[in-house]
């Protein structure tokens, strides 16, 4: 039994390292130690390509070699999913994907989610296909600002030193022998995000082993790591007269290339030195590797979606090698060509008397061969015994190696890589054996009668509280037809508190060939127990990179869910653990009972949305709104109180709120009234009373059915913008939803009721009492019906109505519109949010009335001007606003309004979507006339 904990460390990193198999070298009695490699999967079941004989394969080919491969990419849906998953399935390497940042920035098709809250979703996004690709995920801080021209700007934002400090400790931890990147750093990346990751892919190669670069990272515990390769994907792109294109700036440039390795530039395209076979077939699953990839990429929903398996057949991915340690050739078949990647190359590690160690690989390579070649899918137990003896074996060499003379460098390495076949038989023996394992929160109320069986696990709460007290049940079964011993099943807390934990009944039993088991415990979470939340966090939006809350977990995706699992058994001998999360159980309408991770809340959640608003000068008096929600398991009574700015007065002056059950919300308003009203901001703050506790802020589960929720938190502040803005008197507006858009609050906000539209209210229903119609971002893509209903708008249109239409990308197009226009190939997009902006038509009747707008409304912008600027327009459309960016042409096609009958048709491409949430005052002037555009008299 001592060999199985021969790898715990102190307890803290032990939960941080067992999360997400983090290969931190740390210190422990003077000697190197290497953390376990217990990687707890969140997910309660496996996907299809990791069950069965098709799992196990993997793990098969995974023990027959030490090759080791870390992509390095800048968003999520960046990576090359095909190469990762040949790679990992098909050679069996160790897969590590490094994604700069979390997608906050981008597009929302899914949700509405947007900035922070969207890179968490995101995340759960990329661990869903991470699946597929069979590779570990990691992070740095750096924050996706939106789209991002130039590789100079990435620079400057994220601070060159931040992100390739964190790429070099992502390789220190995870010591790959070949770093691959998707993209090479040059204006052919197409955004410059891309090309800050492409040079740092190649920096870091450099850098990683040097112990002078970062050394506050050698302090910490790492140690230098050489990695011996570098590639990255040649770049799609075609040499013309005019030079190569660079979709970012939608401009031609030289063929002009820097390689960053060996500090030279290049007026030729990269060559290609290996392609990567990633249409070639996996016989395991029945799939092509892309197969494979493209269905896990397929989970990125809220860009894509939701993706489709393409048809099997080529798909060559090629790669250039910026820099080899070890001699090679011109021409490639394998990334690792001239590398030792048998078990036998661990030794090469190893400096001094290694006969040893070259023995007992010999002999560990002989017992994964022979289990490998013996496998039969029909009959997968038969090569237990190998597993357990390599197993068994695998744990001898790294106590052999742990006392012995072995020099560093290179003694931590070999147990570094032992350490990774310990974790690999594990997987492998558990799946040869089929043990199932897991652990949720029982139910108040077991199920019975005939019909039990049939209806499912029960469902559960899905929030823990602080101080609650609740079960949970670990099953067992053992689908194998060998007999275990059961040595016990552990259930601890990761958050390093005073958990309570008992276990009820027996705790060592016989587990016979097709047995259930069910063991028990009592929990009790304790009243400081840590709140399921990201470990990073920015002060507002414009700060480019995270702050880290909690430095133990950088670079991982999450901090570790409340509770693990542990399920030890004894196989012939053999110690052998398995490990889960501890889940809770709940029912979707439409995707059924699903089990997710069970977190920790407040007892009280107080959210206020959006977190600014605009109040109009002349405003009396306005509306805020507080939503409250309870995660106490039985009734919960108390008070709701603002704080609010000096002679503000709120009615009521405090609210009561009452709950009966855990789960409930109540939404409490206010009538405020403000002590007068000038042009800046005033803090409202929402503060609840329960149980002599004060609780001020907020979280709601981001994501989407099918996704696994993740709680966003922010305090319950709302910034209330005095803005100098009028609307035309008594206007009726209605608003059909497209993706990620707040508008509707924001009209609201300007004392008009909105009434929400479906596609099929625009097929079928009276359009005539609108003044107004909005349509949300990118509303003919999630709208597909919008299609066929168009010809109605353009109907309201011409008998009189406004038609505001947001920015489009896809399935939007010239007959959308009453008179032709094009987005062209490339959209164009302008990212500098302070761009200069030029009144095109000053004096035209949408600038003019209720509100003046002038260039000032341009100013305190966020993130970027717009998306989706027109190309070309009829000249029915009036341009009213220029902008661009830095060496971009001038985009004029970003506010184009037309009339047509006796209406009006607005194109509005600038990111209003963006502005309003944050209290920008000039997008509600703007907003504001253009929905009044109908009742403006000059219009008229």
């Amino acid at each position: 039994m001592k060999t199985a904990k021969r790898f715990r460390i102190a307890p803290v990193f032990a939960v941080v390292c067992a999360f997400a198999s983090v290969c931190f070298l740390l210190r422990s009695n003077g000697r190197a130690a290497v953390p376990p490699f217990h990687d707890i999967d969140p997910n309660a079941n496996e996907v299809a390509v990791n069950r069965g004989a098709a799992g196990l394969s993997r793990w098969l080919a995974a023990l027959r070699t030490r090759a080791s491969v870390l992509m390095v990419v800048a968003h999520p849906d960046d990576e090359d999913g095909g190469m990762l998953t040949f790679e990992t399935r098909g050679a069996g390497a160790r897969g590590t994907l490094l994604t700069l940042n979390r997608g906050e920035g981008g597009q929302n098709a899914m949700s509405i989610d947007m900035y922070d809250a969207l890179g968490l979703v995101r995340t759960q996004e990329l661990l869903q296909a991470d699946r597929f690709y069979g590779v570990d995920q990691y992070w740095t801080r750096a924050i996706d600002y939106g789209f991002s021209k130039t590789r100079e700007e990435g620079l400057q934002k994220w601070g060159h030193d931040r992100v390739l400090s964190d790429v070099v400790r992502v390789i220190r931890m995870t010591r790959p022998l070949v770093i691959t990147a998707v993209f090479i750093g040059a204006p052919t990346d197409g955004h410059g995000q891309h090309q800050v990751s492409g040079e740092v892919a190649q920096e870091a190669y450099l850098a990683a082993g040097d112990p002078a670069k970062f050394p506050e990272q050698i302090r910490e515990g790492l140690r230098p790591w050489t990695p011996l390769k570098v590639y990255a994907r040649v770049p799609f792109f075609r040499v013309t007269k005019q030079g190569i294109y660079d979709y970012a700036t939608d401009k031609y440039g030289p063929v002009r290339f820097f390689d960053y390795v060996n500090q030279k530039w290049s007026a030729q395209v990269p060559e290609t030195n290996i392609e990567i076979d990633a249409g070639k077939a996996d016989p395991a699953d029945g799939l092509t590797f892309s197969q494979i990839a493209r269905e896990g990429w397929g989970y990125q929903k809220t860009q894509n979606g939701g993706g489709t398996i393409p048809p099997p057949g080529p798909s060559s991915n090629p790669y250039h090698r910026y820099g080899s340690r070890v001699p090679t050739t011109d021409k490639e078949k394998s990334f690792f060509n001239g590398i030792d990647v048998s078990l036998g190359g661990i030794a090469d590690l190893a400096h001094g008397d290694t006969a040893s160690l070259k023995e007992g690989l010999a002999e560990l390579t002989k017992l994964t061969d022979d289990a490998a070649d013996t496998f039969n899918p029909y009959k997968p137990s038969a090569i237990a015994p190998l597993l357990a003896d390599g197993l068994k074996k695998t744990r001898e060499l790294s106590s052999s190696v742990q006392t012995s003379a072995l020099a560093e460098p290179g003694k931590s390495d070999v147990l570094f890589e032992l350490g990774v076949k310990e974790n690999q038989f594990q997987k492998a023996l558990s799946a040869a054996l089929g043990l199932q394992f897991d652990a949720v929160v029982a139910p108040e109320k077991a199920p019975t009668g005939p019909f039990a069986a049939f209806r499912g696990p029960s469902t559960t709460f899905t929030i823990a509280v602080p101080d609650q007290s609740f079960g949970v049940e670990a099953r067992l079964y053992n689908e194998s037809p060998e007999s275990l011993n059961i040595e016990g099943v552990s259930v601890l807390a990761t958050d390093g508190k005073a958990w309570t934990i008992r276990q009820e009944g027996e705790k060592k039993r016989d587990w016979a060939p097709g047995q259930e088991e069910h063991f028990n415990f009592a929990v009790r979470a304790p009243s400081d127990a840590a709140l399921t939340r990201p470990y990073f966090s920015r002060p507002d939006e414009e700060q480019a990179y995270y702050n880290l809350n909690d430095e133990r977990y950088r670079n991982l995706s999450l901090a570790p869910y409340p509770l693990r699992a542990t399920l030890h058994v004894d196989y012939q001998g053999t110690p052998l653990e398995m490990e889960q999360v501890v889940h809770s159980v709940s029912r979707i309408e439409g995707i059924g009972i699903v089990e997710d991770p069970l977190t920790v809340g407040p007892a009280l959640s107080v959210s206020v949305s959006p977190a600014a608003g605009a109040v109009p000068l002349t405003s009396h008096h306005f509306e805020f709104t507080c939503t409250l929600h309870t995660n106490v398991k039985g009734p919960a009574n108390g008070v709701l109180r603002l704080r609010l700015p000096e002679g503000w007065q709120s009615n009521p002056s405090q609210a009561q709120f009452s709950f009966a059950r855990d789960g409930e919300n109540e939404t409490l308003r206010f009538q405020v009234t403000p002590n007068g009203i000038k042009a800046q901001r005033y803090e409202i703050k929402a503060v609840a009373d329960y149980k002599g506790e004060t609780f001020e802020e907020g979280y709601r589960l981001v994501g989407y059915p099918g996704l696994r929720p993740y709680p966003y938190y922010r305090p319950a502040s709302y910034e209330a913008v005095g803005v100098d803005v009028k609307t035309a008197p008594g206007l009726k507006v209605a608003f059909l939803p497209g993706t990620g858009d707040d508008v509707p609050r924001a009209l609201e906000d300007l004392g008009l009721n909105v009434r929400f539209l479906s596609a099929n209210d625009v097929e079928t229903g009276d359009l005539s009492s609108y003044d107004a119609i909005v349509l949300g971002v990118r509303a003919y893509t999630v709208q597909p019906e919008l299609r066929w209903a168009n010809a109605r708008l353009l109907d309201y249109v011409r008998n009189g109505g406004v038609l505001l239409v947001q920015y489009n990308l896809t399935n939007f197009d010239a007959n959308d519109g009453p008179y032709p226009f094009s987005l062209g190939s490339n959209p164009q997009k302008v990212v500098d949010e302070g761009s200069a902006v030029e009144l095109l038509e000053p004096k035209d009747p949408a600038l003019m009335w209720p509100n003046r707008i002038s260039t000032a409304d341009f100013r305190g912008w966020i993130e970027e001007r717009g998306h989706g600027f027109m190309k070309t327009w009829d000249p029915h459309y009036q341009a009213l606003v220029e902008t661009h960016d830095p060496d971009q042409d001038p985009q004029k096609g970003g506010l184009l309004v037309a009339k047509y009958g006796k209406g009006a048709y607005i194109y509005d491409a600038f990111a209003l979507y963006r502005q309003l949430p944050s209290g920008v005052p000039g997008a509600y002037r703007i907003l504001a006339n253009l929905v009044s555009l109908g009742k403006n008299p000059e219009w008229k």
